[in-house]
């Protein structure tokens, strides 16, 4: 069967259409229980505030939520991205925005504004090995790293590929069956499957006692459009990750081909051919006259 052609109105994720959906706040709460060891139980307790159809730098985030004193911040990665402190960062902003706004005190007040607690959280499921937890700093990003920043955003990445964080899967039933039908799925496709089978398949796999099946089925056209989108996407985003490796690898043996041109040119003009030989061949050595002549 020929692959469906990507249908530019599913523009939102697989995870998002699951775990940030007004209607189904349910799984919203396991997953905020998962992730925090909490245990609420009403999901009328969440207020979902995610960014919608943002016109700053047409951005948007996948969920964002409020609950007790609490604004999480939720993103799902088909490909690792170390970028995302930023983009939390800005999605933060924007929240924020509208809560100070529609806030009753005023942020010029000289009362001080009480905000809601931030947490954010990426979930990675993509297809290169990463550990099943990671901190990302936006200080990684600053050119300056020997100075201290007055500003730090710190996201949390949770591996949520199948097999990792067991205890964490263990916690929320539906992350555990979105976790095993995007591997089955992933599977499915390795094979030769074109995504309305590996789809079709991956969710009459899900057990019998699993909490998003039904809503899977109803809802398999769309999934299947969503994970069209998505394997789309992250296709592209590996094209884009090995041309840009290219690039490097391809600028960095010019830099290094003109830096060792500069060497030989000097050590020529200073009558050390032995030198110049023996930097030809040996990199420690080579390191040490760059240094010396402070290439």
């Amino acid at each position: 069967m020929p692959e469906t052609t990507f249908n530019r109105e599913y523009k939102d994720r697989l995870f998002k259409f699951i775990f940030g959906r007004v209607d189904r706040k349910e799984w919203t709460l396991s997953l905020y229980n998962a992730v925090n060891g909490s245990h609420y139980t009403d999901p009328q307790d969440i207020e979902i505030t995610t960014v919608e159809n943002a016109i700053y730098l047409s951005m948007k985030n996948d969920i964002s939520f409020l609950i007790a004193d609490t604004m999480n911040f939720y993103e799902h990665q088909s490909t690792y991205n170390p970028n995302m402190p930023l983009r939390m960062f800005i999605y933060a902003s924007m929240v924020y925005s509208r809560y100070a706004t529609e806030a009753e005190s005023s942020i010029y007040s000289s009362t001080l504004m009480k905000l809601p607690y931030p947490k954010l959280v990426t979930f990675y499921n993509g297809e290169r090995k990463k550990p099943e937890r990671k901190v990302l700093r936006l200080s990684d990003a600053f050119e300056c790293t020997d100075k201290d920043s007055d500003i730090e955003v710190k996201v949390l990445m949770l591996n949520i590929n199948y097999g990792c964080n067991k205890e964490l899967m263990e916690r929320s039933r539906p992350l555990y069956d979105y976790s095993f039908f995007t591997s089955v799925v992933r599977k499915l496709k390795r094979k030769g499957c074109s995504m309305e089978t590996a789809v079709h398949n991956a969710i009459r796999e899900l057990g019998d006692d699993s909490q998003i099946k039904a809503f899977m089925l109803a809802e398999e056209e769309t999934v299947t459009q969503l994970c069209i989108t998505e394997y789309d996407e992250a296709r592209e985003n590996e094209k884009l990750w090995n041309e840009a490796m290219e690039k490097g690898l391809k600028k960095g043996r010019k830099m290094e081909a003109e830096r060792m041109g500069s060497l030989m040119t000097k050590l020529k003009s200073l009558g050390r051919v032995d030198d110049a030989f023996r930097a030809a061949s040996d990199a420690a050595y080579r390191e040490s006259l760059y240094k010396e002549f402070n290439l």
